[in-house]
């Protein structure tokens, strides 16, 4: 099989920043519906502008390989005829209001086999600390296309993962900076001359 053939049903995704990673142990997204490990993806709009940590910066493209495999699939599975209402599994990320989402592409994938995880010296990371929402990875996947109930569309299968660097984390609380105002440090308290006389506090 050439090389061209194998990176068309199976490729090595650019670099993108980890959100909502469900990678180690799976988990159902409505009750009654099968468990599965997945993740997803953000990938800058504009990777030639965009301010990627050093050591991930090697491993920055833009994403024409991810929508040439999704094209793929859907050709095999609907042909060259046009399929109304076909869900895209590459969604603008302005349209969430999540942090790190601005100016990016998010993309889903997922598996009912858990993914392998390494780190970039290839050893399995097994502490889901060390790979976390907001860090940077890359992943293996597949594509497929789906007709079920009504639905159509492509999505992504998970195969394998890959750490790439550290990032600020989505942790979704807010800031403490945004939750209190700066206190004046030139105030004092001195209670000395105060009066404790209520002893039934």
């Amino acid at each position: 099989m050439s090389d061209s053939k194998k990176e068309i049903t199976r490729i090595t995704t650019p670099a993108f920043r980890v959100s909502f990673p469900n990678v180690f142990k799976p988990k159902a997204a409505f009750e009654g519906q099968d468990p599965t490990y997945n993740i997803q993806m953000l990938f800058p709009k504009d990777p030639d502008s965009y301010d990627y940590p050093k050591e991930v910066k090697k491993f920055a493209e833009d994403i024409s390989r991810l929508k040439k495999l999704a094209a793929k699939a859907k050709k095999d599975k609907f042909g060259d005829k046009k399929v109304s209402g076909l869900r895209n599994p590459v969604r603008d990320g302005d349209e969430k209001d999540y942090d790190g989402y601005k100016g990016m592409y998010f993309v889903n994938a997922k598996s009912k086999q858990k993914p392998g995880i390494v780190d970039r010296s290839n050893e399995e990371i097994i502490d889901p600390q060390e790979f976390y929402a907001g860090c940077w990875a890359r992943a293996t996947i597949v594509a497929f296309a789906y007709d079920t109930a009504g639905n159509k569309g492509v999505a992504f299968g998970l195969q394998n993962l890959q750490f790439l660097g550290d990032d600020e984390a989505f942790s979704g609380k807010k800031n403490a900076k945004d939750d209190f105002e700066m206190i004046d440090s030139d105030f004092s308290s001195d209670n000395s001359e105060e009066e404790d006389d209520d002893d039934d506090f």
